[in-house]
């Protein structure tokens, strides 16, 4: 039986002619099949490749994308540190404005109280639990956190606007209370109900503070209030006397010169005598009491931290 054959002819351009190859039909079946496979063969090969190296990119990308985002978060962490320390500062102006306008502050159990209720998942509700637990606790973390910033934020918000409030309503009160110190120097003897008196050196109650300055320095009122002495006194030397109001008033012994008179209304900071060392003394300083309802007090509780010498 007569068999089907390819046959392949070449031609070319020099003597040699016309080439004549003659293949069965099974053969070149078989040969095409072949070929085929191995086509097939070389581009799963190439997606296979083009598809591992496309995954390893993403991998390498998702790490960095990782690596970026830690550094990231602990920038923030380092944020929220400093938000805190901020916070904790104001906390503490507002306790302090709080008692100038003598209101109680806020309660350190109920201010430092974490947070928590139905709009704070907990870790492992979140997606990201599925792909990263790790993950999603540093970011739960960092979401407790700055709830936590927000409910102190929103306390001081709430605090400071009421603080306001009464500092508006209470201004006058707020400027005679005699809350600053009387001159810059040294601090060289505090209220006491008994101590050795330098030159008498007996025993006997020290009702105010003394504050060594340079002779001729500045004293200046503590609060807004009305002279109603100026002149000597008995061991106190020169001294300016102002009720300040409020059952306050104020004394500034030992002045070299008196700059204010009876009658006069006076500021806060302005100035009233200059520093020295009349009456009994032993060197440059002022003498300064604060009289609460008649009754000597010490200075210090209500002088400014800032303002003490």
């Amino acid at each position: 039986m007569f068999s089907e054959r390819w046959t392949v002819l070449l031609f070319k351009d020099d003597d040699d002619g016309v080439r004549q190859y003659s293949l069965p039909r099974s053969t070149v079946r078989r040969a095409g099949l072949v070929l085929g496979v191995f086509a097939v063969l070389f581009l799963v090969g190439a997606v296979f490749l083009a598809y591992d190296s496309g995954a390893r990119l993403r991998a390498a990308n998702l790490a960095r994308e990782n690596r970026l985002l830690e550094e990231e978060l602990g920038r923030y962490r380092g944020r929220l540190a400093d938000f805190d320390h901020t916070i904790a500062d104001l906390a503490e102006k507002d306790r302090y404005a709080r008692l100038l306008t003598g209101r109680v502050g806020f309660d350190e159990e109920v201010f430092e109280v974490g947070v928590g209720g139905p709009g704070l998942e907990s870790p492992g509700e979140d997606e990201l639990w599925r792909l990263d637990p790790e993950a999603s606790e540093a970011a739960y973390a960092f979401r407790y956190d700055l709830a936590i910033l927000e409910r102190k934020a929103d306390l001081l918000d709430e605090s400071l606007d009421e603080t306001t409030a009464a500092l508006e309503s209470d201004a006058e009160r707020l400027a005679a209370i005699p809350s600053i110190s009387p001159v810059g120097g040294l601090l060289s003897s505090r209220f006491s109900r008994s101590r050795r008196h330098p030159i008498h050196m007996v025993d006997r109650s020290h009702e105010g503070i003394d504050v060594h300055a340079i002779y001729g320095t500045p004293i200046v009122a503590t609060g807004a209030g009305v002279v109603i002495y100026a002149g000597r006194k008995a061991g106190y030397g020169n001294l300016i006397e102002i009720d300040h109001g409020y059952g306050y008033v104020t004394r500034y012994a030992h002045a070299s010169r008196l700059l204010a008179y009876v009658g006069k209304r006076v500021r806060r900071d302005e100035v009233v005598a200059e520093v020295g060392c009349t009456g009994t003394c032993t060197a440059p300083h002022v003498h300064y009491e604060v009289h609460r309802n008649g009754t000597p007090v010490d200075p210090l509780n209500y002088v400014l931290a800032r303002t003490l010498p």
